[in-house]
């Protein structure tokens, strides 16, 4: 028997997909779902981990394409290097949800900081900047309370 959950997840990232001008193609699909399913950005390790059935190569591949159609935002810096989470909003050109990212140092996670806006900054004379990565860096409010006991 077919789970209608299932299906309706699949309808849904194959319409995020094409919303992005990608054609949804199970390995993309997969890749997609796997990043919704996410409270947190994921690193090409850890979506290897998640998805058994697709190697290195295949989510690499899917994760460059859609870096390249505005559907992930790429945060860089923290243990395992670079980590992927979808974008919110749905523009062809750039990124409109940025936003600041927090590093744990303790467990090595990296979470959304959706609830605060990157700050601005005059750069000067001919600069000319495309995006921004802000990553702060600490200890979550779990690891947090784990070292002050």
């Amino acid at each position: 028997m077919v789970n209608p959950d299932k299906c309706h997840l699949s309808s849904q990232a194959s319409g995020i997909l094409e919303a992005h001008d990608i054609k949804p193609t199970v390995n993309r699909i997969l890749v997609v779902k796997a990043l919704q399913a996410s409270d947190r950005p994921l690193s090409l390790s850890e979506l290897e981990r998640k998805l058994l059935t697709i190697d290195k190569s295949g989510i690499f591949r899917a994760l460059m394409l859609f870096r390249e159609h505005h559907l992930v935002h790429v945060i860089e810096g923290g243990a395992e290097g670079v980590k992927y989470e979808l974008c919110h909003s749905h523009d062809h050109d750039h990124d409109t949800d940025l936003h600041p990212h927090f590093y744990c140092e303790e467990c090595q996670q990296t979470f959304c900081l959706d609830n605060l806006e990157l700050p601005d900054i005059e750069l000067p004379e001919g600069y000319d900047a495309h995006s921004m990565n802000l990553i702060l860096k600490g200890h979550c409010p779990d690891c947090r309370s784990k070292i002050k006991h």
